[in-house]
């Protein structure tokens, strides 16, 4: 199933006694390109975190977000640095005394200096919180590829539709292609005419003339691998997993064979659907961009 390179999934839930938000979404990049910010002091998550989404995304510029409480039974030991405490108290009199303000300062307020608290909280066992991140990473996973297929069905909707009219127009190059073959053969016999005066016509050597031109703008190889190729990517868009290189390559080979048709069309209705064939090919290129 095609899958889209932009997605959105997010997920919070409270695991294990821990309130924990995973959030998910990226936007187009020819590789996988992984962006992570956690809460302060779960670092230690993101090789997971990128380990994990990566076995499941191959292509996208990724920007992952996790925020993880500490429980409410966590231990954790305050400390004082009463140095620097009374450093603080003795550079806010000095403060007081010198501009003549007034010294009314609280512990409340001393401790929100830098550094005057210290909190050592007991180590985290990383296993555990992997435990409790783990399923919320999974809920927003599912919803972040839910996304990416969607989109991906929309894109995809679009290309097919694209690449049908494409053969519809391969089918009027088909059906004309050979009457610029009878009305060549009918302006070279009046030409032919009008310079020998009336004179007999040799029919071998016009029959040659016609058959080299039949030959020099025939494009039913073209055509036909034009067809194959609209089945390569139905097939391509149907396969799981991504897709998106093998597309490219596919419309890079459509493009080919639009560019052998438009240099051996003579016929300006003929050119008019070859440049018709380039432009619906162009903007399938665009569409794929977006696919995984």
């Amino acid at each position: 199933m095609a899958r889209s390179m932009t997605g959105f999934g997010r997920c919070e839930a409270t695991i294990n006694g821990r309130d924990i938000v995973v959030e998910i979404k990226s936007v187009n990049h020819k590789y996988f390109e992984f962006f992570c910010r956690t809460s302060r002091g779960y670092s230690f998550l993101e090789e997971r975190l990128k380990s994990e989404i990566n076995s499941k995304i191959s292509r996208g510029k990724l920007d992952v977000f996790v925020s993880v409480s500490v429980p409410e039974d966590t231990q954790a030991n305050v400390t004082v640095n009463h140095n620097l405490a009374a450093g603080y108290v003795n550079a806010l009199k000095e403060l007081a005394q010198t501009y003549d303000l007034t010294y009314d300062i609280t512990a409340s307020m001393l401790s929100r200096y830098p550094d005057i608290l210290t909190v050592h909280k007991t180590p985290e066992d990383e296993d555990e919180v992997w435990a409790a991140v783990k399923p919320a990473l999974d809920e927003a996973l599912n919803r972040y590829i839910e996304m990416k297929k969607s989109e991906g069905e929309r894109l995809k909707a679009d290309v097919l539709g694209r690449a049908g009219h494409i053969l519809e127009i391969v089918s009027k190059i088909e059906e004309r292609s050979p009457q610029t073959v009878k009305e060549y053969e009918a302006r070279l016999k009046e030409k032919i005419k009008d310079f020998l005066q009336g004179a007999t016509v040799d029919e071998q050597r016009l029959l040659t003339e016609v058959a080299i031109f039949s030959d020099k703008v025939a494009v039913a190889e073209e055509t036909v691998r034009l067809r194959s190729h609209f089945e390569e990517l139905k097939n391509a868009l149907d396969t799981d997993g991504a897709v998106g290189r093998r597309l490219d390559f596919i419309i890079q080979e459509m493009n080919r064979e639009a560019n052998t048709i438009g240099s051996k069309v003579s016929d300006a209705e003929l050119a008019h659907r070859v440049v018709d064939i380039k432009v619906e090919i162009e903007k399938i290129r665009e569409q794929i961009q977006n696919l995984e």
